[in-house]
């Protein structure tokens, strides 16, 4: 017997024997730190991804603390997708198929009001739930929160991401303040911190790592020949083939010119730069936050206050102005315990000044040293949709999400990060399904009116 063991928890035999039927003898990491805290009733913020065991870690806490003999709503978890809240409540299901009558509802949306209406009559022990959808039936009183034991945020950084915010605060706002709140997330950005604060209590902060990261950023610096910086460009990018990166320009127009050369090479690129207005601003920055674009060129100036999750690589196109300037452009990679890779690309006049940077650059390597560029793309995942509603229009993330994904067709995996503004929206889909996406929501509606529709680039 290890420390690691299930025996070893306070679970009721049935639990236990259920666990063992599963094959589910040994805790994974994030199950053995998180769910002795969980069991004592503590608040918990675990940073887990996908496949980790969390949602055994929260469900074997929930379904621990239920009183079987009260058909009343003992615990809620909160999930972006319908698909996600599908799965979640399979697997309660699948935890729970020994305990007594234990029942567990999914509601979300594109499915009809009145057959939950009816489930919910019944009596439920646990739900699991889309923002939107569970916001509706408590606005209706047709769902109480008021003997809740336990709130569960699974996924939260992606429902961040989806816009919820709002939706999630009015949901809590209807449960007791005296309740057990756990909180799961892939990644961990400011936003979760704030989100944890504002519903938790004293909470436990659970991470775990396959392995340590010594020194996150790798550095690299790479010569070419004065007048063949674009190609060099194009060599390194066909070379390391990053998904999501910065170039750093130190003139606008650098900026520009470069991201119309990527453009024509095949590479989703963007550039930002002071010469921009709000709105084309606002564009640009949505797209690459959420991954519809790969290359943001981008000055110094113009990238002041930019919060850029999981960017994956920095490059340098020409020697910064000085090491503060170098370090804080690199900065941006290379966060929350992820790898990232800086590239410097210089022309031989500027390697005697590299060398101040950084420590002292002790190597530069020769971009002719890679592999000649050959005919190769740098295709974004996502497009994004622009819809000519927003905030003020009362249109909200679920409304927009339940459109896509009822009428629309979508698929809930294929849509991303949502993001509302006064008068307009934006949202990410899948490269293959946004133009699906778009013509169905142009002959479609979205909270019963119609909004302009349109495809971004």
């Amino acid at each position: 017997m290890t420390t690691s063991d299930f025996s070893l928890l306070p679970l009721s035999d049935s639990m236990l024997h259920n666990l063992k039927e599963l094959g589910m003898a040994q805790m994974t990491p994030i199950q053995a730190q998180s769910l002795p805290q969980i069991l004592q009733g503590r608040d918990v913020i675990a940073q887990a991804k996908t496949g980790s065991g969390k949602t055994a870690a929260f469900g074997l806490g929930v379904l621990h603390q239920l009183n079987g003999k009260r058909f009343r709503v003992q615990s809620l978890i909160l999930c972006p997708t319908r698909e996600l809240a599908d799965q979640v409540a399979k697997e309660l299901r699948r935890l729970a198929r020994m305990s007594d009558n234990t029942k567990i509802l999914a509601l979300t949306g594109g499915l009809p009001f009145g057959a939950q209406l009816d489930s919910l009559r019944h009596g439920v022990h646990v739900v699991v739930a889309t923002p939107g959808r569970v916001l509706k039936h408590l606005q209706k009183g047709s769902l109480k929160l008021n003997e809740l034991k336990s709130l569960v945020l699974d996924e939260a950084d992606r429902m961040l991401d989806m816009g919820f915010i709002e939706e999630i605060e009015e949901v809590i706002s209807y449960a007791p303040k005296q309740r057990q709140t756990l909180l799961f997330s892939a990644t961990y950005p400011a936003e979760i911190e704030q989100l944890s604060d504002a519903v938790q209590s004293n909470a436990l902060q659970v991470e775990t790592h396959s392995s340590e990261v010594a020194n996150p950023i790798e550095e690299h610096f790479y010569e070419a020949q004065p007048q063949q910086e674009r190609t060099a460009l194009l060599q390194i990018l066909a070379h390391y083939r990053p998904e999501h990166a910065m170039v750093f320009t130190n003139t606008k127009l650098e900026a520009k010119e470069l991201a119309k050369t990527l453009l024509k090479q095949g590479v989703d690129a963007l550039a930002i730069h002071g010469d921009l207005d709000q709105i084309e601003r606002t564009d640009v920055l949505v797209q690459f936050a959420n991954q519809s674009c790969s290359i943001l060129v981008a000055t110094d100036v113009a990238a002041r206050g930019l919060d850029i999750k999981s960017l994956e690589m920095v490059i340098n196109y020409g020697l910064p102005q000085d090491d503060a300037t170098y370090t804080h452009r690199i900065g941006r990679t290379g966060r929350a315990g992820e790898r990232g890779v800086a590239v410097t690309l210089i022309s031989g006049r500027e390697t005697l000044a590299a060398e101040a940077y950084q420590n002292g650059v002790r190597s530069f390597e020769l971009v002719s040293r890679l592999p000649a560029v050959e005919q190769f793309s740098l295709q974004a995942k996502n497009r994004t949709l622009v819809i000519g509603g927003g905030k003020k229009d009362k249109v909200r993330p679920g409304d927009l999400l339940g459109a896509l994904t009822g009428d629309a067709g979508i698929d809930g995996k294929a849509v991303g990060k949502i993001d509302l503004y006064d008068r307009q929206s934006y949202v990410a889909v899948a490269r293959n399904q946004a133009e699906k996406a778009r013509d169905r929501l142009k002959r479609g509606k979205i909270k019963g009116r119609k909004f302009t529709v349109g495809l971004l680039r």
